[in-house]
């Protein structure tokens, strides 16, 4: 399936539109478990989907990074004195 998006980047693009075939050597009982897990129905399919999932939690974690670096945030007592106000 492809998608188009105006806006994609030239290297998000290429990863929407191109795959990589190579040889991986996995342990039997993970990858089973990794299938039971992700309801996935082929190998490569729960590949791709820890894959996926990876990458999504290393973004997440660089954007956790980034919390309490705002100088303006405000805080749970403020946002609680905001409510008590009204």
């Amino acid at each position: 399936m492809k998608f188009r998006i105006k806006h994609i980047e030239k290297e998000s693009e290429m990863a929407i539109c191109r795959s990589m075939k190579t040889t991986i050597d996995l342990p039997e009982s993970e990858l089973a478990e990794a299938m039971l897990h992700t309801k996935a129905k082929t190998k490569t399919e729960a590949v791709n989907m820890a894959v996926a999932e990876y990458n999504r939690r290393q973004r997440l974690a660089k954007l956790a990074d980034k919390m309490g670096t705002f100088k303006d945030m405000m805080t749970r007592t403020d946002l609680k004195k905001m409510r008590e106000a009204r």
